[in-house]
């Protein structure tokens, strides 16, 4: 096959994914090998491709290829989350588009369309993930709502419950009035917002005085059924058993005392509203205060509120405070700076309010699973999230795990008619226990009622990497004893609470075991000038436009090369453009080796053998390099170790010292190690680049149907002459002044030079590669070199190119004092830390080893250049 001039990847990567999953080459199933399990963290069934879907599941390809590439099981399990909130808001807003609201809907009707939309949209994601080249065994995709995720929730749910764990009760939660569902208060965000502190006037019982609180929510008034004063506070001593009357309601409340109230926050006089402050609540449990719920769900006042019925309590807080200042009940108004919390899924304000919810005990779940993290039985890259697990584990509430949603898993708790519930995987079981409970067998479906609300959508998503395996409904099945505990998870920092550490709880609750051993936590994608993505700035390209316009290992490649772990990726297009030109590099080093015209009869040239020895130290050395930071999760250091090896090792010094003249072949033994060479090179890169790889390891051989390069064993010698590359290295730094010297000479790259070595040849077994790649007709070993020479150092050797009469030297001797300049600076740095006592008695022996050979270097180095000097100005 002829290959193209230009490697085009949207020729190539359709092509190969679809030749992957024909050969279903991401399947796993459990057999004798060590298993490598990797669970996406499931993408919302709401979501499309953006760019921080691409840093994760970019990471877990690489890591899933590689381990394939190691001869493990690898298994990479795909799926997606029912999202309840977020879902659920997509599909009021579509009947809301067509006239329909949700409360004209039966509960039924209303899934019906909850599904219909989640069939149309649920694997969109999924879909463009192929696009990225994930290797996931779409097989075992799964969905938290499926049948097995979902039974697995109810008997979860029903164990827990049995154990004493889950409990019901009337709790101040965060309200979101937008979703009308309580949120976990890891799902409110606090946002600084500049508002106003209003100072109130409440009348004192009974006398012409007024006692002032100062509050930022005067809507809230309505609610207020005590005042509360510090009894250290001698400022408020004249309140003490008083009673105040409430602005506008002229509701009478008592002045309580206690000390949690802050003297020097306002007036030092508080307002205590049971129903809309968390603090107040606490207060009204401890002294017995009488609640008013001043709220309907949606954030409007109810009828307790006895005015402004039906307002938005926004709309409120302008009109109260209108009527406040026209009845002469504002004292004052002050500018006020506080953090307001937001709900996460509709970023509207959180309403703190009592509501009947259900929980989960968490404290002794917490315990369980935060010594495994400490002890670094079970790791986190980078560790220090370790901390922020901690705090979160050692200062953990139970969980809010009810929703009043009907997208999700519904509670399985059916109520009976005199009172009391009962709990049960289904209707059938629910009606036999409830004929049990109330020792009535005449009781029908009709006669009980289920729970109205839904589970948390991190109920499901917590036990993801058991019910994968089936392991909730069928305990210790071959799936879950081979799998279980995965490898690695990929995940944000962000959702630590949400999902990484309920998984941790769950997994020693149901496998007795972690699930699984490392976490790897990528950073925030953000722009290059810093700026998190989002639809609002539009910053965030779209993740299909980059693959279309760079490949999709170009954007891959651009992705690792921002994305060290844990820390925020400043991300650029022009990091595409550099992945895209690193394929082509790829390519172009592939077209020129199979254009070489390979002889066995070919004369095997001195260099091309010396570049060969030293290549495949220097590619040895690379790998294990490369398995070492793998082993590190330091994946971007990983790749760009690759870039270089491939880009300057292979391609800038290997391929062209061995390149055959024009016109000419290249010998057989060497063209043979250079496609091994090849080989090595696309098998390292291929989990970090999977398409190019594939098809240019598919053209360098004839293959069988099925073969590929993903499940070829990575297999390299760990053999490295340390001494034969150092050798080289130096004897690049040689060629490169070499080629200085022509460029600064203007001397024609095809005009033979000699270089003359002053002393001794370090480089003696190199000087056939020297001599090729600088166009040399000898390599001399001098006592004193030549007057019209341009001279160089590289270590503590003088080299020398005659350049019979070419040279300039007026200008040699100025760049020879500057450089004698910069190292008798060099010296007397070194020299002033040799003379320092302090440091000289307590560094270790070998950093006082070395600042002693930089001495004997730098006095070598400028006893030469002062030589060379004097000798130039001679002549």
């Amino acid at each position: 096959m002829e290959l193209a001039s230009k490697y085009n990847p949207a020729d190539v990567e359709g092509k190969w994914y679809a030749y992957w999953m024909h050969f279903k080459l991401f399947s796993s199933k459990p057999d004798s090998r060590e298993p490598y399990t990797v669970v996406i963290p499931p993408p919302n069934v709401t979501g499309v491709l953006h760019m921080g879907h691409m840093l994760n599941n970019t990471i877990q390809d690489i890591l899933i290829r590689r381990a394939r590439m190691e001869g493990k099981n690898a298994c990479w399990v795909p799926g997606t989350d029912h999202a309840s909130i977020a879902t659920e808001a997509k599909v009021v807003d579509k009947l809301a588009a067509r006239g329909i609201r949700k409360t004209d809907l039966s509960r039924e009707e209303f899934l019906d369309h909850a599904w219909e939309w989640t069939h149309e949209h649920g694997d969109i994601i999924l879909r463009q993930l192929r696009r990225l080249g994930a290797s996931c065994d779409w097989d075992r995709t799964a969905f938290t709502m499926d049948e097995i995720r979902s039974k697995s929730v109810l008997k979860v749910f029903n164990d827990l419950h049995e154990k004493g764990l889950i409990y019901r009760g009337v709790r101040m939660v965060n309200w979101d009035p937008k979703a009308l569902t309580a949120v976990s208060d890891e799902e409110v965000i606090y946002k600084e917002e500049h508002g106003k502190l209003y100072y109130l006037r409440y009348k004192v019982e009974g006398e012409d005085t007024y006692a002032v609180v100062a509050t930022t929510r005067p809507e809230t008034i309505m609610g207020d059924v005590a005042m509360c004063i510090n009894p250290g506070d001698p400022k408020n001593r004249h309140l003490k058993g008083k009673k105040v009357i409430v602005p506008l309601i002229n509701r009478v409340i008592p002045v309580i005392e206690d000390e949690y109230v802050d003297i020097e926050f306002g007036t030092g006089c508080l307002k205590v509203t049971p129903a809309h402050d968390v603090n107040d609540y606490m207060l009204g449990e401890k002294h017995k205060l009488p609640v008013i719920d001043i709220f309907n769900d949606d954030g409007s006042i109810s009828e307790a509120g006895r005015l402004y019925v039906g307002m938005d309590r926004f709309d409120v807080r302008w009109q109260i405070v209108v009527d406040l200042a026209a009845n002469g009940l504002i004292e004052k108004e002050e500018p006020y700076t506080n953090k307001v919390g937001y709900s996460e899924r509709t970023n509207v304000i959180i309403e703190p309010k009592l509501s009947m919810q259900w929980f989960l005990k968490m404290e002794h779940l917490a315990e369980t699973a935060l010594k495994p993290v400490m002890d670094d039985e079970l790791k986190f890259y980078p560790p220090k999230y370790k901390n922020t697990y901690r705090h979160w584990m050692e200062n953990i509430k139970d969980w809010n795990i009810s929703r009043q949603l009907w997208w999700g898993h519904r509670i399985p708790v059916w109520y009976l008619p005199q009172g009391g519930y009962v709990v049960a995987m289904n209707e059938g079981e629910a009606l036999e226990k409830a004929k049990a409970k109330t020792d009535n067998p005449n009781l029908t479906l009709n006669d009980i009622r289920q729970d109205e609300d839904c589970l948390d959508t991190w109920f499901s998503s917590w036990l993801w990497p058991i019910s994968l395996f089936n392991g909730i409904l069928d305990p210790g099945n071959e799936e879950i004893t081979y799998y279980y505990p995965t490898a690695d998870l990929v995940t944000g920092p962000d959702i630590i609470f949400f999902w990484v550490a309920r998984m941790i709880m769950a997994g020693y609750k149901y496998e007795n075991d972690m699930p699984f051993r490392n976490v790897y936590f990528t950073g925030i994608v953000r722009d290059k000038q810093g700026r998190k993505m989002s639809k609002q700035l539009g910053n965030s390209p779209d993740p299909l436009e980059l693959i279309d316009r760079y490949g999709a290992d170009g954007v891959r490649m651009g992705m690792m090369l921002s994305a060290p772990a844990g820390n925020d990726i400043l991300f650029d297009d022009a990091l595409c453009e550099q992945g895209r030109n690193f394929n082509n590099k790829i390519w172009n080093a592939f077209r020129l080796i199979k254009g070489w015209k390979v002889s066995n009869d070919a004369q095997l040239s001195a260099a091309a053998n010396l570049a060969a020895r030293c290549f495949d130290s220097i590619q040895n050395r690379a790998a294990l390099e490369v398995a070492d930071l793998l082993g590190k999760y330091r994946l971007s250091e990983a790749l760009m170790v690759l870039y270089k090896l491939f880009w300057d090792e292979f391609s800038s010094w290997y391929l062209e010292i061995i390149k055959p003249a024009y016109g000419q072949s290249i010998d057989g033994s060497i063209h043979n190690s250079t496609i091994c060479f090849l080989d090595n090179l696309l098998k390292l890169l291929h989990p970090f680049m999977p398409f190019i790889t594939e098809e240019i390891w598919q053209q360098m051989y004839p293959r069988d149907e099925g073969e590929s390069i993903m499940t070829q064993f990575l297999d390299m010698d760990t053999y490295v002459d340390e001494e034969l590359v150092s050798m080289f290295e130096e004897s690049k730094e040689v060629i490169g002044h070499i080629r200085n010297i022509r460029l600064q000479k203007n001397i024609a790259r095809k005009e033979p030079l000699k270089l003359q070595v002053v002393g001794r040849n370090p480089l003696v077994e190199l000087a056939p590669v020297i001599i090729k790649m600088c166009n040399l007709s000898a390599i001399t070993v001098v006592e004193a070199k030549a007057g019209d020479a341009a001279s160089f150092m590289v270590g503590t050797t003088e080299y020398a190119v005659p350049l019979g009469g070419k040279i300039d030297a007026e200008v040699e001797i100025a760049r020879m004092e500057a450089e004698l300049k910069h190292k008798e600076e060099f010296l007397q740095g070194v020299l002033k830390k040799l003379r320092n006592e302090k440091f000289v008695s307590n560094v270790p022996a070998s950093v006082l080893e070395a600042e002693r050979r930089k001495q004997a270097d730098a006095e070598s180095i400028i006893d030469s250049l002062k030589e060379n000097i004097a000798a130039l100005r001679k002549a």
